[in-house]
C-alpha cells in the first residue's frame, strides 16, 4: 500500500482501513507460526542430546540368525544379535570356566540377570567395549583357525587388545585381564521388531 504523504490530514477509505486491518493480522499470524516452527524443531531430540542419553530405537526386522548389528547409544557402540540355537547351546556347561557365569555383578539390569543375559533368549543386546580397558571385541565363530583360540573354542567374543574372551552371552573367562561382563544396556521391545535401548523394560 502507498504511504500517504505526511501533510495529509485525510482519513483512509474504509476499504483501505479494513486492508490494512486484515493484512497486519495476516503478517502477525505468520509471525507467530514463524516462531512455533523453531520451537517445535528445539523440542526433537538433537544427536547431542542421544549421545548425551535418550534412548535410541533399533528394527531388528532384516537381523538374520548369527547376525549383528552395531548402534550408538551415549557415545557407546550397542551390538545387537539375533543368537541361533547353536549359539544358545554354547552358554550351557561353561560355569567352571567362567569368572561371573551368573551375572552376580552389576553389569546388566535385573531382567537381564540370567544364563543367556537379555529379555528374549535369541536376541542379545551388549555394549561393545572391553571391560578390562575399554577397547573394542570381536565376534568370533566356533573354532575360526584365525583367531588363535583354538579348535575348542565354542563361539563369542575376543578381545584382541590384550587377550579378554567373552562367550556369547558377554560373560567374561577366568584368568583373563577383564575383569566383569561386559555390559548389557538398559533396553526394551516396543514390539516383535523393534528395540527402545536406553530404557528399561517394565515388563521383563
Amino acid at each position: 500500500m502507498t504511504a500517504l504523504p505526511a501533510s495529509c490530514t485525510c482519513a483512509a477509505p474504509d476499504a483501505e482501513r479494513r486492508t490494512l486491518i486484515h493484512a497486519t493480522a495476516a503478517a502477525g499470524g505468520l509471525a507467530a507460526v514463524g516462531a512455533a516452527v523453531p520451537l517445535v524443531s528445539s523440542l526433537a531430540p538433537s544427536e547431542r542430546a542421544r549421545s548425551l542419553g535418550a534412548a535410541v530405537e533399533v528394527d531388528i526386522a532384516g537381523l538374520p540368525p548369527g547376525g549383528m548389528l552395531t548402534v550408538e547409544w551415549r557415545g557407546k557402540p550397542v551390538w545387537v544379535v539375533r543368537r541361533t540355537p547353536e549359539m544358545l547351546q554354547s552358554l550351557q556347561g561353561l560355569e567352571a570356566q567362567l569368572a561371573d557365569p551368573a551375572s552376580a555383578k552389576d553389569q546388566q539390569p535385573d531382567y537381564a540377570r540370567n544364563t543367556h543375559r537379555s529379555i528374549q533368549p535369541e536376541v542379545f543386546v551388549a555394549i561393545g567395549i572391553c571391560t578390562h580397558l575399554g577397547c573394542s571385541p570381536t565376534a568370533v565363530a566356533p573354532g575360526a583357525p584365525q583367531s588363535g583360540l583354538g579348535a575348542g573354542w565354542p563361539g563369542g567374543f575376543f578381545c584382541p587388545c590384550h587377550g579378554s574372551t567373552f562367550d556369547n552371552a558377554g560373560r567374561v573367562y577366568r584368568n583373563k585381564p577383564a575383569p566383569t561382563n561386559l555390559e548389557v544396556p538398559p533396553h526394551r521391545f516396543l514390539s516383535a521388531t523393534r528395540l527402545l535401548i536406553g530404557e528399561d523394560s517394565a515388563s521383563a
